[in-house]
């Protein structure tokens, strides 16, 4: 691959968005656009290309289908070689539209989730390229991967 990759950096706001926040060293030198349900998060990424999405949940139906299409659209245009999400349903939405579209997907539950993996990791785990915990003892028994934490 020549010249800077093409990433799409996806979170739910919080915790989430924090975590991706965390992982901006290791954006350095490469394209990157972020798109989280934290309106704020725009000033945290400035300059890079930011897009918010619809906070969406399992009890919000029709909220998860604008998020499952901003998403689409979001990745039509930037067309990402690699997408890393922290969660929740925009990550788990975000590794399988990426996946559809060819890029490489990394899935990094959150810290906060210390006994198992949280319901959106499980559902993208079989999707994504990659699933990590933050939990070193959680990797065998949940078939994730672990590389250390982001805090």
């Amino acid at each position: 691959m020549n010249g800077p990759t093409r990433i799409l950096a996806v979170s739910s706001g919080g915790g989430h968005w924090v975590q991706i926040k965390r992982l901006l060293p290791a954006f350095a030198g490469h394209q990157v656009c972020f798109a989280t349900t934290d309106p704020d998060g725009r000033w945290d990424v400035a300059p890079a290309p930011f897009f918010q999405l619809p906070d969406a949940n399992r009890s919000t139906k029709f909220r998860l289908l604008i998020l499952l299409t901003r998403l689409a659209w979001i990745i039509i245009r930037t067309r990402p070689s690699v997408v890393i999400t922290t969660g929740a349903a925009p990550g788990y939405f975000a590794v399988r539209i990426g996946r559809l579209f060819g890029a490489r997907t990394l899935f990094l539950d959150s810290v906060a989730n210390a006994e198992r993996l949280s319901l959106s990791a499980k559902l993208a785990k079989p999707h994504a390229h990659v699933t990590l915990t933050q939990w070193p003892h959680l990797a065998p028994q949940e078939g994730a991967r672990y590389w250390g934490g982001t805090l």
